[in-house]
């Protein structure tokens, strides 16, 4: 650190420049707001981006570097916790939108009241969310409309009332979608084609996405999927009231003699620290750092952490879990053929139904076995190296699928997200320690949906079928959520229904973090829309004024 700079004061400081944020910013700059967004990771362009699958999978090209942003994790309080990647997200402008499949389904107007419909779960923190389905419809329909994602509205049956259809038809059919649509039929269950954040037809002045199977975990180098990369940070560009610093790793936020942020302390590439001031600040930072960047802002009034008098922050952790049932087939099913695109879902045991004897469900899809590539695909139980394993990719490479859930893990009180007090990083600062028991009821849930994931694959002629039942949360999604909760009681929450942290009035959090509980579908639509509704409220003036 070699010097102190204060840059000029704007009306916002976004924190984070993936989902959340981006879209934050696309809506503050259109109403007229200054905005300065602080990006810790590089700011790539398409051209930097390829099909390098060691380097893309392997080799960290696109995740944090586990030597200079390492995390920890612990299965509880009383184990020593250990140095790993636990639920890494790209830490670059666009985030993890940059690496993304784009699974865009909404969540169900039952996703907002799950502790009214199921009741009280021993053991989790299960609560209902301050906001409805109705108070977010309107903004799903303004995200999947900038981005032009691609689905059928009425294909899920499950699926909430809609302002209108979507701008783009579904994405055609993969052999992946065909079979799961051909099994799920079969055993008479709802199947649609996924909402994804790509474009099946040209759509506002952009080309139709190119289908590729270096999609999961890679960059897009065409430059044709939807993105907060693609979409959000040009659109907030273009009203020449947005300045994205990348490669700023902020490391604190101070207060005002009224308990107010008066600045976010940050160190750019060079090592010189600026405090940039606003008037309003935005947490987009992810469920994880965002929680370890409110646990770092100690201060007399907060010794505890920003906004953590109830030592709430950081706790309610839920990451979701990703795991499938595999098969073989006689027929090809090509897997190097549009990987990423699977675009085939099930929400049949999405909703809650006390017979089954846990709560919730989740959403179900086709999906490639593993990363559907060359060097990282291969089957269940099977060598991974050697002769037998080169016989097995030739024989099965191209003739099997998976069909996979996502997990909706419970929130509980000790599963939480805090600062490690021996582990730092390249910058000499406290790392994310994460404390996860899994739920009983998220292992019951687990097996119901991989058994009906195999289902799906013998109903569909799958040979071989191979349940990979899941016996914890490793947090393989990538999704975060519910370390700043939000609610209407400042006692058992962090955030109010309009993200704001109750102690701390010009701050806002825009991320997963302020989601009650983690659903049982992936979240990124929900957070872009969440995010869209926050900023319109800060931008009315009603959420920067003291």
């Amino acid at each position: 650190m070699t010097s102190s700079r204060t840059p000029e004061r704007v009306d916002a400081v976004i924190i984070g420049a993936g989902a959340s944020g981006a879209a934050a910013a696309k809506v503050l700059t259109e109403r007229g707001l200054r905005v300065v967004a602080l990006e810790k990771g590089p700011w790539r362009t398409k051209e930097s981006f390829g099909g390098d699958e060691l380097a893309n999978v392997n080799r960290y090209n696109l995740w944090p570097d586990p030597i200079l942003n390492p995390r920890t994790s612990r299965r509880s309080a009383a184990d020593e916790a250990e140095v790993d990647l636990f639920c890494p997200v790209p830490q670059m402008v666009g985030g993890g939108t940059v690496h993304w499949q784009g699974w865009l389904p909404r969540f169900t107007p039952s996703d907002f009241r799950l502790r009214s419909i199921a009741g009280e779960l021993p053991g989790t923190t299960l609560a209902d969310w301050p906001i409805g389905y109705d108070d977010l419809e309107p903004y799903y329909d303004r995200v999947e409309w900038a981005f032009g994602v691609s689905g059928q509205a009425g294909a899920n049956t499950y699926e909430g009332p809609r302002t209108r259809g979507y701008p783009c038809p579904p994405m055609p059919q993969s052999r992946y979608a065909q079979k799961f649509h051909e099994g799920c039929e079969k055993l008479g269950w709802n199947s649609f084609p996924t909402p994804q954040a790509a474009l099946s037809q040209p759509f506002n002045g952009r080309p139709a996405t190119v289908v590729s199977a270096f999609a999961q975990q890679h960059g897009d180098p065409t430059g044709t999927r939807s993105s907060a990369l693609n979409v959000f940070i040009p659109d907030a560009l273009a009203t020449g009231r947005y300045e994205l610093r990348a490669d700023s790793y902020v490391r604190e936020l101070v207060l005002d003699e009224r308990g107010r942020i008066k600045g976010a302390v940050y160190e750019d590439a060079d090592g010189v620290v600026f405090e940039q001031k606003a008037d309003v600040f935005l947490l987009a930072c992810g469920a994880v750092e965002t929680a370890r960047l409110m646990l770092m802002s100690t201060s007399g009034r907060f010794p505890a952490g920003l906004a953590n008098t109830n030592d709430l922050v950081g706790r309610n952790v839920t990451f979701h879990e990703y795991s499938a049932s595999v098969a073989t087939f006689d027929d090809p099913i090509y897997a190097w053929a549009g990987g990423g695109y699977v675009s085939a879902s099930s929400f049949e045991f999405y909703e809650n139904d006390a017979s089954r004897g846990f709560v919730s469900g989740g959403h179900i899809a086709a999906a490639g076995v593993g990363i559907p590539l060359p060097i990282n695909w291969g089957l269940p139980g099977k060598p991974t190296w050697g002769a037998e394993a080169k016989q097995i990719d030739r024989d099965y490479f191209s003739h099997s699928m998976a069909v996979a859930m996502v997990l909706h893990d419970m929130p509980q009180h000790d599963n939480r997200v805090d600062l490690d007090d021996t582990v730092v990083d390249a910058w000499g600062l406290p790392v994310a320690r994460i404390t996860l028991t899994p739920h009983e009821n998220d292992l019951a849930q687990g097996r119901f949906l991989i058994d009906r994931c195999g289902d799906i694959l013998e109903a569909a002629g799958g040979l071989d079928v191979t349940r990979v039942y899941a016996d914890r949360v490793t947090g393989n999604c990538s999704h975060q959520h519910g370390t700043a909760r939000m609610g209407d009681d400042p006692e058992t929450s962090v955030t109010d229904r309009n993200c704001r942290a109750h102690e701390v009035d010009n701050l806002y959090v825009v991320d997963g973090s302020p989601f009650p509980t983690a659903t049982g579908a992936n979240p990124t639509l929900t957070i872009m829309a969440n995010a869209w509704r926050v900023a319109e409220h800060i931008a009315t003036g009603a959420g920067n004024r003291g």
